[in-house]
């Protein structure tokens, strides 16, 4: 079977191993966690060469609206590792996250995020609290494919592959099987999206089937994510699409206490992005009271991910313990818990301090446990026969009346193609619409085969494409605006679209 290697315990790829990374020292508090991170690696031994990359706030408003200049793209590539502290997108048109640049750009598929609670030395109400949420990176509404489509409406696109559900369904498999986690949970809301989303819960049942010693179930993303929130140490590992991790990423680090305490790691097969899941903070910039805790449990994924986890945990224990010790920069400072208030540099002369030591009360990280390997297969398409058995026309009209529209459709000349219905935001109007659904300009219109017997699942009959476009020029010339045509097919008999709701 072809892999791809993601992770390899203990071994460096780096001559005398070292291990070069292209670091970003960021905007806003960047700079100062940045260093006082770096002081701790060094100090510890971890033996890094950081090529500094300039990305962000500068590079956007000296006139290059991606943010990264073409030099940083060639330090990435020949470094393929990637140590990030927050940055500035600037406010206003024209300026893309470059944080999704990047982890679309260099295939980071798989957005990990760890999220422990350190109570009682970071005020949560859920001590014992440790979830790992595997986010996928990539596709979802995150692809940012919009469009305004009449005066009304905009849209956005839902993408979901197979491909992508496939590979982070199964490194969150892989990754519980090489930490020791018991748990994968899913959370979809395939109850309504049925297509998008139950591609993903379809995925996640076929490959939880070869996991047989991780425990796996599936949660609907609103119930799920109150659940996360209320009772966290149900959870073990949750897998997720990209805009319901990035919510639920979000709520699990809050109510572990601090969301300057967590790291992320973002991984794809050639390239990999450590970073502090916070922003950057511009408001506190410059006062040297930031706390580096998040960029550095970063940088302690990083360690593991190259293979250096037993330097990931001499660090690892030695901020433990410089917690426990109660030397507390002011996001987590509690005047009945913290010895000392200390600055973002004294922060970081504490944790060197403690290099060697190991906590007492917190538990102890021993990433070197692990089997340090995850896997993933390459993707294999199945062939599947694609037939094409109607079209679904959208049409931009000012009405308000579905029964004229729909009247004014069936009458048209239509190439053995029949209207079957109309909707308006999903909901069918047409025939025997209600009333009291409220329409916008925005109507999507299915024609199918004029002797097709539609019933739910049941099969469609074939329909030629030349009389798609037939039809749609009869419409045009009839002076309906087509604003968009999704075709209909069936996948090896099964029906690739959604019904309308009413249909």
């Amino acid at each position: 079977m072809n892999t791809t290697q993601i992770k390899q315990k203990e071994v460096s790829t780096i001559k005398n191993n070292v291990t070069k990374v292209a670091v970003a020292y960021g905007d806003g508090i960047g700079p100062e966690i940045m260093t006082a991170t770096l002081r701790i690696l060094e100090a510890a031994g971890a033996n890094i060469k950081a090529e500094k990359i300039e990305i962000g706030e500068k590079v956007y408003v000296s006139g290059n609206s991606a943010g990264i200049e073409k030099s940083a793209w060639e330090t990435i590539n020949r470094n393929k590792i990637i140590l990030k502290a927050p940055i500035t997108t600037p406010q206003g048109k024209g300026y893309k996250s470059l944080n999704v640049t990047l982890r679309k750009s260099l295939g980071l598929f798989a957005n990990v995020r760890p999220v422990t609670a350190y109570a009682p030395y970071v005020e949560t109400n859920f001590a014992g609290m440790d979830v790992v949420i595997v986010r996928e990176n990539e596709e979802d509404l995150y692809a940012g494919i919009e469009h305004q489509q009449t005066q009304d409406v905009v849209q956005c696109l839902k993408l979901i592959t197979r491909p992508g559900c496939e590979k982070i369904v199964r490194y969150a498999f892989e990754y519980a099987q090489a930490y020791g986690r018991k748990k994968v949970t899913c959370m979809v809301k395939d109850n309504i999206m049925k297509l998008t989303d139950g591609l993903f819960h379809t995925v996640f049942k076929e490959i939880a089937a070869e996991y047989p010693n991780i425990e796996s179930n599936s949660q609907i993303i609103d119930i799920g994510s109150a659940r996360l929130a209320a009772n966290p140490k149900n959870y073990d590992v949750i897998v997720t699409s990209n805009l319901y991790g990035d919510i639920i990423s979000d709520i699990a680090a809050e109510i572990a206490g601090s969301v300057g305490m967590a790291g992320s790691a973002n991984i794809g097969t050639n390239v990999a992005m450590f970073e502090a899941i916070h922003g950057s903070a511009p408001d506190i910039a410059g006062k040297k009271i930031a706390n580096p805790s998040g960029l550095l449990n970063a940088a302690v994924m990083m360690l593991s991910h190259v293979g250096k986890t037993k330097i990931a945990d001499t660090i690892k224990n030695a901020w433990l313990t410089t917690l426990e010790k109660g030397y507390h920069t002011a996001d987590v400072f509690q005047e009945a818990i913290s010895k000392e208030l200390v600055s973002t540099s004294e922060f970081a002369a504490k944790v060197i301090e403690n290099l060697g030591n190991q906590p007492t009360t917190l538990p102890i990280s021993n990433l070197a446990a692990g089997n340090g390997e995850i896997v993933i297969p390459t993707y294999k398409r199945k062939n599947q026969k694609q037939v094409l058995v109607g079209v679904d026309i959208f049409i931009n009209w000012k009405g308000t009346d579905a029964n004229i529209i729909g009247d004014a459709l069936c009458n048209i000349e239509a190439f053995n193609l029949k209207l079957k219905m109309i909707t308006n935001r999903g909901v069918k109007v047409y025939p025997e619409g209600m009333k009291e659904t409220y329409c916008t300009d925005h109507w999507r219109c299915r024609f199918v085969d004029i002797n097709a017997k539609i019933d739910g699942e049941k099969v469609y009959n074939q329909v030629d494409f030349e009389k798609i476009i037939a039809l749609q020029s009869s419409l045009h010339n009839e002076g309906f605006q087509i604003i968009k045509t999704e075709n209909l097919y069936e996948f090896d008999g099964k029906r690739g679209f959604s019904l309308g709701q009413g249909e």
